[in-house]
């Protein structure tokens, strides 16, 4: 049987990221804009437990595990990257950007970091037993990133004007130890790699997310005009011809189609083409990606979705909603904001053309 139940002690500000952890499906990471991340157990009592909290200086925008699931980075409106000991809430700056940071992910294969800011660079980490081994590479980019996203062998950044980059993490790793200084130097080299691929996005107006398949086959986007693209890394032309975008979370308003914005996106880590999105109408969408076919869309959440993440298994899908300010209204009451945990039946998302 598939069930849902409401997190206990939500965050007082908008929430800008949810994660699971990479081992435990209990563990749930999650950023906010009052300036904290809050570690939750979510099997722990009928409404999960609060386990910590971490406050920083400005509001979290994203955040990612590393290697295991006591260690966390963090970025956000304070400029810093941040890593975090879950088991003694101990926070450390180990790089700093010249403007927020929107974006962060971790590579568990080729042991990097990568952070995204609106200064429009890349800060690339190499780690080591989860310690920084030196200053990171600063890569620049063209534009300023939206969202980036990882499959074990690429790096996909979104950015303003439609801009794709692919890099190849091996090269990138690579190139980053070849040119970084040591971390008692403080500085930060400046990389200027070319990327594997550049793409322009399939969908015609603002990238609100990217996320990559786990086969390592190509990404899912969508976008502030109710849109999802999906491609294939494959450059052929028979692969690119299989690209397409999809028209969703739009409402009919008294014979008005009304457009949201897709803000999340997730691919199951198990049922390979299903992936979820949420939008700004307060719906979780089940997609088959192969198909191109909806599975199932649940029932409408009180305010805007703003992100989703699946537990390592496929058995949880976490869903945090905040005011998206769609009805103009830029105050968040308290009660508001909300993070709930939903249980999947069996096969309940499962692909039509899986076996």
């Amino acid at each position: 049987m598939s069930g849902q139940i409401e997190l206990a002690n939500a965050p007082s500000d908008a929430i800008s990221a949810v994660r699971f952890a990479p081992q435990s499906p209990n563990r749930l990471l999650v950023a906010s804009w009052d300036r904290n991340v809050y570690l939750y157990d979510t099997k722990q009592g009928e409404n999960g437990s609060l386990l910590r909290k971490v406050e920083h200086r400005a509001p979290v925008l994203d955040l990612c595990f590393g290697d295991d699931d006591a260690t966390a980075f963090t970025a956000g409106l304070d400029w810093d990257v941040n890593r975090i000991n879950l088991e003694t809430g101990e926070k450390t700056v180990i790089s700093s950007h010249e403007a927020g940071v929107k974006s962060i992910v971790y590579s568990a294969q080729h042991h990097l970091l990568v952070s995204a800011s609106w200064d429009s660079t890349l800060h690339v980490h190499i780690l080591n037993n989860g310690n920084v081994a030196h200053a990171p590479a600063t890569v620049p980019l063209p534009s300023k990133p939206f969202s980036i996203s990882l499959t074990p062998t690429k790096l996909v950044v979104a950015m303003a004007s439609r801009q794709i980059f692919i890099y190849d993490l091996a090269s990138l790793k690579m190139l980053t130890s070849q040119s970084a200084p040591s971390q008692e130097s403080g500085n930060s080299s400046i990389l200027e790699i070319q990327p594997w691929q550049q793409r322009e996005s399939s969908l015609k107006f603002m990238t609100r997310a990217v996320c990559c398949m786990p086969n390592d086959q190509g990404y899912a986007l969508s976008s502030i005009e109710g849109r999802v693209g999906v491609e294939w890394f494959d450059p052929s032309t028979e692969s690119q011809a299989r690209k397409y975008a999809f028209k969703c979370h739009r409402q009919a308003d008294e014979g008005v189609d009304v457009v949201y914005p897709v803000n999340a996106l997730a691919f199951h880590p198990v049922h390979q083409g299903t992936f979820v999105s949420g939008g700004g109408d307060g719906f979780v969408v089940l997609w088959d990606g192969v198909t191109k076919r909806r599975i199932r869309q649940y029932q409408a959440y009180p305010s805007s979705v703003s992100s989703v993440s699946w537990s390592s298994d496929g058995r949880y899908l976490a869903v945090g909603i905040s005011p998206g300010f769609e009805d103009g209204k830029e105050v968040i009451s308290e009660g508001q904001v909300k993070l709930y945990i939903r249980e999947l039946a069996d096969g309940e998302a499962k692909g039509k053309s899986a076996k």
